[in-house]
Parts: structure tokens; sequence; C-alpha cells
């Protein structure tokens, strides 16, 4: 079952917004609730077109003091990060004069994984006074459900290296590296890393154009799952039709997630594509993958 929304609603809720096709979502199934919800895209991830009707405040990497200077001034007290984002290099922040004065504190979350950095970044908002939230906690319409999406069933194999994959992601997730894996006929073919899962998949597609992978096409299951012990106001693992395209071009049978930590994005386009490609999506238990 879907999270509840966050409870204690003060205020305007502030989105920080990457990359993609789930900021704007959010904002909008927050708003349906009578919410107002201010946008703060980011420069370097947001796509400038997709805020050209909406009302919102551009921040760079590293504007800080600039984002709790609007923010305070309407009274927003919760914020969530939301949307892709490539981690920037330390050398691309901006900072302004608040942000100046925390560089040590941003500097050592930089030593560290994706979630370690996010995990910093979101101390340093806290003490600032705001509370961070995740994004399917005002918003938990964006998480996958339990069970099929779609009318392609999985087969008995394809159960065999889902289980498999959580095994694998659960053993791998303490190292804070990535977020997703593909499993064939029980083999391990390509690990997440810093590419991404898109990417991972092309790199799929390229070993199979290659003769590098043996077991034919349409054997192989992606499996994403969030890290253990991570902080999941940030970065949940996410798919939408992009996912699906790669799963295509790569011949792999399906897609298998965490029910309730898993973010989907665009899912009647998501599920549309998965049927038409013949591939199948599951919403599962990371313990038992069923």
């Amino acid at each position: 079952m879907n999270a509840a929304p966050a409870a204690i609603e003060e205020g305007p809720l502030a989105l920080i917004c990457g990359g993609g096709s789930l900021p704007l979502a959010v904002a909008d199934f927050v708003g349906a609730r009578g919410r107002k919800v201010m946008l703060f895209p980011l420069h370097g991830a947001a796509n400038p077109a997709d805020f050209e009707r909406r009302q919102c405040q551009w921040l760079y990497f590293g504007q800080g003091g600039k984002f709790a200077r609007i923010a305070r001034g309407a009274a927003c007290r919760d914020a969530v990060f939301i949307g892709s984002l490539v981690r920037p290099a330390f050398w691309q922040i901006r900072p302004d004069f608040k942000v100046m004065m925390l560089m040590p504190r941003i500097a050592a979350a930089f030593r560290g994984g994706d979630d370690h950095l996010l995990s910093g970044i979101a101390r340093l908002f806290e003490r600032e006074g705001f509370r961070l939230l995740g994004a399917h906690e005002v918003a938990p319409e964006i998480l996958v459900p339990s069970g099929v999406l779609g009318r392609v069933p999985a087969s008995e194999g394809d159960r065999a290296d889902i289980a498999l994959g959580f095994d694998y992601l659960r053993a791998t997730g303490g190292f804070d590296v990535g977020q997703a894996v593909v499993v064939a006929g029980k083999h391990v073919l390509a690990v997440e890393a810093a590419e991404g899962t898109d990417d991972m998949l092309v790199r799929v597609a390229q070993m199979r154009a290659n003769g590098r992978v043996r077991s034919p096409a349409g054997i192989g299951v992606l499996v994403k799952a969030p890290k253990p012990g991570q902080d999941r106001r940030f970065d949940l693992p996410s798919i939408g039709p992009q996912t699906i395209e790669g799963a295509a071009r790569a011949k792999l049978a399906g897609i298998a997630v965490v029910a309730g930590s898993t973010i989907i994005a665009k899912p009647e386009q998501l599920i549309a594509a998965a049927d038409h490609a013949n591939i199948f999506v599951i919403g599962a238990s990371a313990e038992t993958g069923q």
C-alpha cells in the first residue's frame, strides 16, 4: 500500500527540481490537494522548456542562501528534492555567501557516494530550519504498486532472475554505488554505476550485438531496488517510458522493482509501452522477489 501523505503541512511546499517529468508531476499532485507549491528548478538539471509556463525561481548549485531567503519569505517550512540529477563536480558549485560559510561541511559531504552526499546536504538544510521530505510522502501516487503492471506476466525463469537480482543489490548496496542490475539465466550481465540505468541498458544492448551475451533475446531482467539503509527522502529508484525503451533495445524480458519504494514516471505511457514491447513490469517484495 502507498504511504500516506506527510501529516504536517505548514504553508507552501518548496520543490527543488532536477530533470525529467517527475518534478512537475509531483507539483500537480500536491497542488490538486490544495497545497501551494513553490518551484525551484536547478540550472544544468531541469529543462527550461518544462517551466516556461510555471512560476518558479531558478537556482544554481550552491545558491542555498537564495533558496532559504525566498522560501522563508513565502513561509515554506517543508522542502522536497525530486528529479534526475548528475552529481556536480565540486568546482561546478556557485556558492553564495551563505554556502561559502558552509564549504568545509559541503566538501566533507562530497567525499563519499551519492547517498552520503545527499544526506550531508539534507543536514545543512535542516540546520537552516527546513524539514526535508521524500517526494513519495507528499505525492504517494508516484510509487509503483505491488503486482504486475500491464498484461505481460513473468515466467518462472524470470522470477529466479528477479530473486537473484534483489539478493545481489542487497549484498552490494552498502557500498553506495548503484541501484540496478541486469540478470539473465541467473547470470549477472551488468551492474549500474555512475552511468545510470539508461546507459547501463545501452551497454547490455551493445554486449548482445557483439555476441558477449549468450542468453537468447527475451531472456533477462532489469532489477532495481533502494540501497539498504538509504535515506529514502532522496534518489529512490525510478522507472519510466524511457526505461521500457532501454529494456526493449537490450532485448530483456522485463523489469522488476520494489513495490512502494520505487517511483514511476508517466505510468499510463509506461504500461502502454511495456505491453507494446511485450515486456513485463512487476512491483515486488525485495525479500521474496514476488
